[in-house]
């Protein structure tokens, strides 16, 4: 049996974490939950170790709710839920490939549990412009759009406060992916450790990936408070960024070096 490990993709809603997801699965060795009867094949529907009910994983709520903040220590941090977890994805997932990918919103949360259950397993966190979050968010949610960049906010201050519990997590911007689809999955690629499948190929089968972000001409203005927040992020008003913003940490200094080589070749096209 091909002894396997995981790559576990979080972020908020409407963030581009099912993008990250599909880019990894493109590599010959990573293998994505497919075909499953769940929306975007997210694992956290398909397990029962940890309770998901319709209470649970609200977009907009779960990332502030510090009963879904899951930590090493916490009361599932346990072998049965790493066995309950395993035999559960199990069915879902390629048994030929080295990696699994895994991507639901809610791994923002859990990151430090799942490292516990699983040292061996790394992380993708997926950022996206709290003004395009919020105007994406807008038709799914009755919450004013300066409250969900509030939420945005918060959010990602309490991943700020993980980063540092976890031994290997990227932190990749959805703006950085769409500019240069191609660099990022060079850095995917090599943050697991893995050689790039054929270039043509990968290019061929990545495409042309179109900036969301742009169908938002229309956005919700920033507070001076909001703008000072944002720049931990390297994000500026108006859909602003600053370079370097996605980010690795791995225990390798190799790996961390090469995956961010590429994320520094980024070919940004937007002004800076």
């Amino acid at each position: 049996m091909i002894r396997h490990r995981y790559v576990f993709v979080g972020g908020l809603h409407r963030s581009g974490t099912s993008l990250v997801a599909r880019i990894l699965s493109l590599h010959p060795e990573v293998a994505a939950i497919s075909g499953s009867p769940v929306p975007e094949n997210e694992g956290v529907y398909l397990q029962g170790a940890i309770p998901h009910t319709a209470q649970h994983g609200w977009p907009l709520h779960f990332a502030t709710d510090p009963a879904e903040h899951l930590v090493e220590g916490c009361r599932y941090d346990t072998l049965h839920t790493r066995l309950r977890l395993e035999a559960d994805w199990a069915p879902w997932f390629d048994t030929t490939r080295s990696w699994r990918v895994e991507k639901s919103p809610v791994n923002l949360t859990r990151a430090r549990l799942y490292q516990q259950l699983f040292p061996l397993a790394q992380f993708v966190m997926v950022l996206r412009h709290p003004q395009a979050v919020s105007a994406a968010m807008a038709k799914w949610s009755d919450m004013l759009p300066a409250q969900i960049i509030d939420h945005w906010l918060h959010a990602h201050e309490r991943l700020a406060v993980d980063l540092p519990y976890l031994h290997s997590v990227m932190v990749l911007r959805y703006e950085d992916l769409v500019a240069d689809p191609a660099a990022v999955a060079r850095a995917l690629y090599a943050f697991l450790q893995l050689d790039p499948p054929c270039p043509d190929e990968n290019q061929k089968s990545i495409g042309s990936i179109f900036d969301g972000n742009a169908n938002y001409p229309h956005l919700t203005k920033l507070t001076t408070e909001q703008s000072d927040r944002l720049r931990y992020w390297k994000y500026k008003a108006d859909l602003g960024l600053s370079p370097e913003g996605s980010f690795v940490q791995h225990p390798l200094r190799s790996v961390r070096d090469e995956a961010q080589s590429h994320l520094r070749s980024l070919k940004l096209d937007r002004e800076l």
